[in-house]
């Protein structure tokens, strides 16, 4: 389980609430600009998650300009030397460039959905690929079978972005901000009139590129079977509450399919956690839920009301009195609580909660748009957000103690259940003490204090438990045992290093511009492997008539008129528009045989 950190914080967070791995931002070149790390935070990340044979990632994933080439390979000099586990890439200038012994996993920037691409990408050495949040299981498990020995990753919650990954250009064309850069504007997130080609309006001023956020709890074991590695939790850009909650409850639900399953699945990193929260994904940040194209194409994925957190659903409105309401609702309340409705003009209309008397609850001034029967939703959990500001997880290794007598000397052995085990001896003469000592030495041995250990089984030799053994001494070699059983966990951490490159590959795009080849060493590399001239990327080049997004949602089909799937036959002239509100117009393309939705530039 892959877990977001947009800083140590969070990483650490992340570790603590069962991740198997996080991946966090670069100090540069992260497809997340705004939360760049240090290279001395990472390393302190590194060496928390070690501990627990779990593992670090760096986004490594933007473009790269040519003025940049030098300060890339300084950086990943610094980020192999710290110990990080894997970078995720998207430009491959990187390839020709020494990554030492991190392993190179493509990002889902590098537009992952067929085979031949994750084949392709196997052979130029990724250990990993990280696939397109668009695809079915079908599909993904199409990629498992024609490519078993890559790793693959799936996307299993957060936010959507509408259009496949790394082949978005609306942010940098419409204001100069790529994405491709880690400076995505959000423009799916904005509201358009839709209009016809006769400029009448079909919808006016909805979010109508805006879907729902990803939840695919209830899938991941039909993920696991259709071949995926690495479940992947999105949000590098959320806050350490959402980090706690959403890794908790998955970290959760994993344990419980491997419970079921202990001969075919096993967690990737060590430890258990202790939680003193129940998670419930509800409570934190989301625009609703999706599994979004898992079972095929789906007419819930869209937000087009609201782009904003709603949250988790918790009555209708009764009876308004004054400044209070009462709720029909079997939620419980507290003071502080934000809630938030749609009103009359479909806009999501949030307030906070004053004071709480049962089910009613009293505001300062009662929205204008609240009516009795009104559904609410509520965006902030005052009550939970309070737990999981404080310390709320302890994850700990369980080990099996054992002290005996041999060659004149104690013997104090600490393992880990087919991992390893670390063993330390002091020279000692058996005395014969006055009185039992067994359950005084075994709580000795069982104090594991605030180390990253908890004493599951211990074995204590019957001679040893009649002797006199100081407490110090005990407490000694209890220090030294788990010292050495942390050496004995970092050396046994896997890196299996960059693997061996190729130089062919099959033509991935049709349009030059969306290779992304922003320098020279990237150009380099993919002429030598397509055997032609490439051109420059969006952001260097002058496209007109771009092709902006390539969407599986698709607006005639959310609103009802996809005719192959039994919608209504529109009446409109097309092509149908995008209109901004600055009146700038995106033409739409409906693609059916490829059941996709393609956004081009009007210029």
């Amino acid at each position: 389980m892959l877990a977001p950190a947009r800083n140590l914080q969070c990483g650490i967070a992340a570790i603590d609430h069962g991740a198997d791995a996080v991946y966090i931002g670069a100090p540069r070149f992260g497809a997340r600009a705004a939360v760049g790390n240090s290279i001395e935070d990472i390393k302190q990340l590194c060496d928390y998650a070690h501990a627990f044979m779990a593992r670090v990632y760096v986004t490594v994933n933007t473009i790269l300009y040519e003025n940049e080439l030098e300060d890339i390979r300084l950086m990943l000099k610094e980020l192999n030397g710290i110990g990080v586990d894997a970078i995720l890439v998207q430009d491959m200038s990187i390839l020709r460039m020494d990554t030492g012994d991190m392993e190179l996993h493509a990002s889902t920037q590098t537009d992952n959905r067929t085979p031949e691409k994750v084949s392709w990408l196997k052979d130029m050495g990724f250990s990993r690929v990280v696939l397109a949040r668009e695809l079915s299981l079908e599909e993904i498990s199409v990629i498992h079978q024609s490519v078993p020995d890559v790793e693959l990753e799936a996307f299993v919650h957060g936010a959507l972005c509408v259009s496949y990954s790394g082949q978005c250009y609306i942010s940098h064309h419409c204001l100069g901000r790529s994405a491709n850069r880690g400076e995505c504007a959000q423009l799916c997130r904005v509201k358009y009139d839709l209009v016809d080609a006769d400029d009448n309006v079909i919808e006016r001023q909805r979010y109508l590129l805006s879907l729902r956020d990803m939840c695919r709890i209830d899938n991941i074991e039909n993920l696991l079977s259709a071949g995926v590695t690495s479940l992947k939790i999105e949000g590098r850009l959320k806050d350490i509450s959402y980090v706690k909650n959403v890794v908790a409850a998955y970290s959760n639900r994993l344990n419980d399919i491997i419970r079921r399953n202990p001969d075919k699945y096993q967690r990737a990193s060590l430890g258990r956690c202790e939680y003193s929260f129940t998670p419930n994904l509800e409570k934190s940040f989301n625009r609703g839920f999706t599994s979004y194209m898992l079972d095929g194409k789906r007419c819930d994925i869209s937000s087009i009301d609201t782009p904003k957190a709603v949250g988790e659903y918790v009555g209708r409105v009764k009876e308004i009195r004054g400044n209070s309401f009462n709720v029909s609702s079997i939620s419980s309340f507290a003071n502080g609580d934000g809630l938030c409705f749609l009103n009359g003009n479909k806009q999501l209309e949030g307030f906070r909660v004053n004071r709480v008397e049962g089910n009613r609850l009293f505001l300062t001034k009662i929205p204008d748009d609240l009516r009795p029967g009104t559904k609410l939703y509520r965006n902030s959990d005052h009550e939970f957000e309070k737990l999981l500001s404080k310390p709320s997880c302890r994850r700990r290794i369980s080990v099996d103690v054992c002290l005996g007598f041999s060659s004149e000397s104690l013997v104090f052995t600490m393992s880990v259940s087919e991992i390893g085990k670390a063993e330390v001896s002091t020279p000692y003469q058996l005395q014969k003490a006055e009185k039992p000592q067994r359950e005084n030495i075994m709580r000795q041995l069982a104090k594991l204090g605030n180390t990253n250990y908890i004493c599951d089984n211990i074995l204590l030799s019957d001679e040893l438990a009649d002797s006199f053994i100081p407490s110090g001494i005990l407490a000694d070699m209890r220090r030294r045992a788990v010292e050495a059983l942390d050496k004995v966990l970092l050396d046994k951490r896997a890196k299996r290093g960059s693997a061996l490159r190729k130089n062919t590959v099959p033509q991935p795009y049709s349009h030059d511009y969306m290779y992304n080849v922003s320098n020279s060493v990237s150009r380099g590399f993919y002429e030598e492997c397509a055997g032609r001239k490439i051109g420059n990327s969006f952001e260097t080049g002058e496209v007109r008539h771009a092709l902006l997004m390539q969407c599986r949602h698709c607006i005639r089909y959310t609103l009802g008129y996809c005719v192959r799937h039994g919608g209504r036959r529109p009446d409109w002239k097309e092509p149908l528009y995008l209109k901004m509100s600055d009146g700038r117009k995106l033409i739409l393309e409906f693609k059916c045989s490829e059941c996709q939705m393609n956004v081009y530039a009007n210029d």
